[in-house]
């Protein structure tokens, strides 16, 4: 670097907050216990870099900086100086560039449209009237088109249903490449034409776009729109989050890019299982994609009509963050798949972007039925019920199988645990404690924290500490 040149870089703090599932809780006080803890872990320890940021924020080595708290860190533009006075500071882990990356191109094909909803025998599950009543499924992507009234009436609405971190398009859904509104239809889509489109046609969307106008992902974006999705009313208190989140999308290469760990282990903690396609790289080894790739994820291949894995589906194994799995874990149709388009008609497309959006949809069908299953119950359901393809048993090439909706629901009734919430917490307010702006408020009970690891709360021990390796 110059010294003038003033580069975006993410900054993650040594003291992250490990989040667990917080067992005997309901959704409820599952997703403000969460979302509590992490923003205030986030304004305790955030203090002495945020002061420093504002002194070099005066001087010029500095500007635009972005608390997160989904994490613990910080994004921000910052020269040659500042970067190597962070890299001294004891409080900081990691100093990385941002991540960016431009879309994928996509992949139209004009072959017969296939029988995906048939395929996975979902109309077996809407027989039983489980259709995705009850459930709100989300999409970060490239944003939604409301040109269908499939889509304008399956909208949850409101102000904390669509999201723009590029505040490019801040007040409606918007999608001006198409990837995204592909993705939803396969999600909530009803019939056209006499043919069913999608999945869970009676659930809810909400979404957040992560690519820009000009077709560009940056890391810092996806980040708030990971955070937006814990928290979509910026209101703790209300548990407006999202059941099901769908993401299509990942790095245009092979790697292992953890910088979105600490964001999918969040989403677990929340009762979110976090959907990912396995990328369009295959069909050699090794070709998985972040996030994809993750241990938190359930990476999605795809197949054609006839079971029979699609080319350029990414393959395993995998060892990004974990030793050595499966890759992808399932597989679902992603070839010939009729699904609707931004400019309000319908189009054919191909890729493991589609297979994804089947799986998200069947969780939203599950959680219809069973809305209290852990992600555990819901990972379970799905992996255990696949029809095995290719080599005996779970394999790099096709997962644990292809997904089957009704043989995931029979699993379901059988093996769920209904929960049983054992405390409801109440948070008191006091006046001592003032956040900086922009930062949630936190009752004093989730205030007891210590230099070492230790639970949060006597309430809730082994849920949510302090953590510094």
């Amino acid at each position: 670097m110059s010294p003038d040149e003033m580069v975006r870089v993410i900054v993650v703090l040594d003291q992250q907050l490990d989040v667990r599932q917080p067992w005997g809780l309901d959704r409820q006080a599952r997703l403000e216990t969460l979302n509590r803890s992490l923003q205030f872990h986030a304004e305790r320890t955030q203090q002495n870099i945020r002061s420093l940021l504002a002194a070099r924020i005066q001087d010029g080595s500095a500007s635009d900086p972005i608390y997160f708290w989904i994490f613990n860190g910080v994004s921000l533009l910052a020269n040659r100086t500042l970067i190597l006075e962070l890299a001294t500071v004891p409080e900081v882990r990691q100093i990385r560039l941002e991540w960016r990356s431009s879309l994928p191109p996509e992949t139209q094909v004009s072959e017969q449209v296939q029988p995906n909803i048939e395929q996975i025998n979902v109309p077996a599950v809407w027989a039983l009237n489980y259709r995705g009543q009850g459930v709100v499924v989300a999409a970060l992507d490239t944003g939604v088109s409301m040109s269908h009234d499939d889509l304008v009436s399956r909208w949850r609405g409101g102000s904390n249903s669509w999201y723009d971190p590029y505040n490019e398009h801040p007040d409606y859904p918007t999608d001006l490449s198409g990837h995204g509104t592909n993705v939803m239809g396969i999600m909530v889509a009803g019939e056209v034409n006499g043919a069913s489109v999608g999945v869970a046609p009676a659930s809810q969307w909400i979404a957040a776009r992560i690519y820009n106008d000009d077709g560009w992902f940056f890391e810092t974006a996806a980040h708030l729109a990971f955070q937006w999705l814990l928290d979509p009313d910026n209101n703790p208190a209300t548990p407006d989050a999202p059941q099901v989140v769908n993401n299509s999308w990942g790095a245009v290469v092979p790697e292992c890019n953890l910088a979105f760990q600490a964001d999918l282990q969040a989403l677990l903690a929340a009762g979110i299982l976090p959907v990912f396609s396995a990328g369009n790289l295959g069909p050699a080894e090794d070709t998985g994609t972040s996030p994809a790739n993750y241990p938190e994820a359930l990476a999605v291949g795809a197949v054609d009509g006839t079971d029979l894995i699609w080319p350029l589906s990414s393959r395993g194994p995998s060892s990004c963050g974990e030793s050595t799995t499966i890759f992808p874990e399932l597989v679902a149709p992603g070839v010939g798949i009729y699904t609707l388009d931004r400019a309000g008609a319908f189009s054919t497309r191909t890729g493991t972007s589609m297979a994804a959006p089947h799986v998200s949809g069947v969780l939203a069908l599950l959680l219809s039925a069973y809305p209290g299953a852990s992600v555990q119950e819901q990972r379970q359901a799905l992996l255990q019920t696949a029809m095995d393809l290719g080599e005996p048993g779970a394999d790099n090439t096709y997962g644990y199988g292809r997904l089957d909706a009704m043989a995931a629901f029979n699993w379901m009734a059988i093996n769920y645990k209904t929960p049983t919430p054992t405390f409801t917490p109440t948070y008191t307010p006091t006046p001592t404690f003032t956040p900086t702006a922009g930062a949630h408020y936190l009752p004093e009970i989730f205030r007891q924290f210590a230099p070492t690891p230790s639970p949060v709360s006597s309430y809730f021990p082994d849920i949510f500490y302090d953590y510094s390796p």
